[in-house]
């Protein structure tokens, strides 16, 4: 096990799972990191974010999970079995059911963490209607620069192997329309994942979606949001001096 990157992984599942930022509580959530082309760390099941010790940390083969997504039916109990098989460490802890999204996530370019939480105020979108529009449009500039210009909806299914499924297929469909991985990606009724090469990109675009969660909410809730236009996101997007904010912030 990577020990650099673990300690990485422990900083940003912290982060992510202190109480006060209203991201994840409990046993909510989970991170994962490369480790190398064969393999990854993702939270052991049942641990807690904000308290993650290495203990609660499981290495897993990409090529133990990555196969299931192609499978059309599997028992609960079956993905369990593939879930322990996929450990680097026999005596290691079973690895969160959401493990295989993180897989599936890890191997995209540029990506090498990957955080989900059930954040309060993005759910107070994602369990309404809004969450097409919240998903589709931008209300701030740093929204884009942290978040990117769009961000992909899942619609709510059932976590685990099937949400995985969705994942990718959802995943595949924005990078085929917009020639880029996602940063953020919305689960109705259920949370946000947030991706990027550094432990800081994933940290930034979940506090920034957070932050627009609860600015879209105040704006519906005075009467309506005004939105960026197309023309001026992209122009955010293409500017060279966000650029170098991205650099400097990790992103």
């Amino acid at each position: 096990m990577a020990e650099d990157t673990l300690n990485q992984l422990l900083k940003l599942s912290h982060d992510l799972g202190r109480e006060d930022r209203k991201l994840a509580i409990l046993g909510e959530g989970n991170t994962s990191a490369r480790t190398s082309d064969k393999t990854f760390l993702v939270k052991a099941s049942g641990s807690n974010l904000g308290s993650l010790a290495p203990a609660g940390v499981t290495e897993c083969y990409f090529e133990k999970l990555l196969p299931l997504l192609d499978k059309k039916k599997l028992t609960d109990a079956q993905i369990d079995e593939a879930l322990f098989a996929a450990r680097v460490d026999a005596n290691a802890r079973k690895p969160s059911v959401e493990a295989i999204f993180h897989a599936y996530l890890l191997t995209l370019p540029g990506v090498n963490f990957v955080g989900h939480t059930h954040a309060v105020e993005v759910n107070k979108i994602l369990a309404t209607k809004h969450a097409k529009v919240f998903a589709k449009k931008r209300l701030c500039p740093d929204e884009i620069v942290c978040c990117g210009g769009e961000f992909v909806l899942v619609p709510y299914i059932d976590p685990g192997l099937k949400l995985a499924q969705a994942i990718r297929a959802a995943v595949k469909a924005f990078i085929k329309r917009t020639a880029l991985p996602p940063r953020v990606i919305l689960l109705e009724n259920h949370g946000l994942i947030t991706l990027g090469s550094t432990p800081e990109a994933v940290f930034a675009a979940m506090l920034m979606a957070a932050k627009a969660a609860e600015i879209y909410c105040g704006a519906v809730a005075l009467g309506g949001a005004r939105f960026l236009s197309p023309a001026v996101s992209a122009r955010i997007a293409g500017r060279p001096d966000e650029h170098y904010r991205q650099k400097a912030l990790g992103l």
